[in-house]
């Protein structure tokens, strides 16, 4: 457990109370935080279930253009001899 809380310490997610084996978050790690959050919710989320066949059968922008972006990729692929996933 020390790696993980070694890192975020390093990276000043984190910062630890003198004399303790506490931490508290920094203003930057609460920032992070929140950044990320808002990420995930107002963008990741709502975009992978637009894009995402059988959680959406709408055809939006995204849409359209990941399934765009799906064909190419599966048609290059062979002639960059890597196997698509």
């Amino acid at each position: 457990m020390t790696f993980p809380l070694r890192r975020l310490r390093l990276h000043q997610i984190i910062a630890r109370l003198a004399g303790t084996h506490r931490y508290r978050l920094t203003d930057f790690g609460l920032r992070t935080a929140w950044f990320f959050t808002r990420t995930y919710n107002r963008l990741l989320r709502p975009g992978l279930g637009r894009i995402l066949p059988e959680f959406s059968k709408l055809s939006c922008p995204l849409r359209r253009a990941f399934d765009k972006l799906d064909r190419n990729v599966t048609t290059w692929a062979p002639q960059a001899q890597l196997s698509p996933a």
